[in-house]
């Protein structure tokens, strides 16, 4: 059956599906010896040789089993599969023997907190893309106490150094002392080092950020660096995930926490 080039690169776990059509419009794909450039080509695996920068993926198709993995990423390291710096990469805290496995978005440098490692583009491309309002909940600890009306100018959006404008946020506060405060930050969008940005902006420096929950992915009890697979149950909620919780979903979610704080269980802290 023929489907979209960048489809099958990334269900051969080679890129993600945006990352394939930077590969297909820089001329690294062949199909049957011919370059292919233009995004809408579609081939068949089954009859046609399809070939990223000269590597065949035809096999990897027909034997790729799919790989989801949660990490809990310590501070210092690098989320790319390669760098020339030789700075640590989050790759090397998964064991090899689960193949080549690419980050699922990013995480900065000095920040922490959960990433999926996947094999599967389509997946990738579905959590990533901003059409999809898959949401990513971050704690935020930042110095000083910025004053409500700055937190309502990050919640309305505010446009950063490189002119563009951010998408509206979910932000609320969930302590302070007298020299710094903490955050819990919900986005849908991914820029780069977004968070830490939005909050230089209004005179408040992020001092450390760290993502607890990716769509209906939670961070739960995993220690930093540490790895798990995820569930079938976790990527099949995952693949359906959307911003926006049904109002029935958002009652059970308070009457959770209402049950959680009766039982005396704490905040979790960033």
């Amino acid at each position: 059956m023929e489907e979209r080039l960048q489809k099958l690169i990334a269900a051969a776990g080679i890129a993600s599906r945006r990352h394939a059509e930077e590969l297909i419009e820089a001329g690294e794909v062949t199909v049957n010896g011919e370059v292919v450039r233009e995004l809408g080509t579609k081939a068949d695996p089954a009859r046609d040789h399809i070939k990223v920068r000269g590597r065949l993926i035809n096999p990897l198709l027909e034997k790729q089993e799919k790989v989801y993995i949660l990490l809990n990423k310590p501070r210092g390291y690098l989320t790319a599969l390669a760098d020339t710096e030789g700075r640590p990469l989050v790759s090397e805290l998964v064991p090899r023997a689960l193949g080549r496995l690419h980050p699922v978005g990013r995480l900065d440098f000095n920040t922490e907190g959960l990433l999926i490692l996947t094999n599967d583009g389509e997946l990738t491309n579905y959590v990533t893309s901003a059409r999809n309002h898959v949401r990513k909940v971050y704690e935020v600890k930042v110095k000083g106490v910025p004053t409500e009306e700055q937190v309502a100018r990050l919640r309305r959006g505010v446009r950063l150094d490189d002119g563009v404008r951010t998408a509206p946020a979910q932000i609320k506060k969930v302590d302070e002392t007298d020299t710094n405060s903490w955050f819990e930050v919900v986005l849908e969008e991914g820029r780069n080092q977004q968070i830490r940005k939005m909050f230089d902006s209004i005179g408040h420096s992020v001092l450390k950020l760290r993502r607890v929950k990716i769509g209906p992915v939670e961070i739960e009890r995993l220690p930093t660096g540490k790895w798990r697979h995820l569930t079938a149950a976790e990527v099949a909620r995952l693949k359906g995930a959307k911003g926006v919780r049904s109002k029935d979903a958002a009652r059970a979610g308070a009457r959770r926490r209402d049950e959680k704080g009766r039982s005396g269980g704490g905040k979790r802290q960033a």
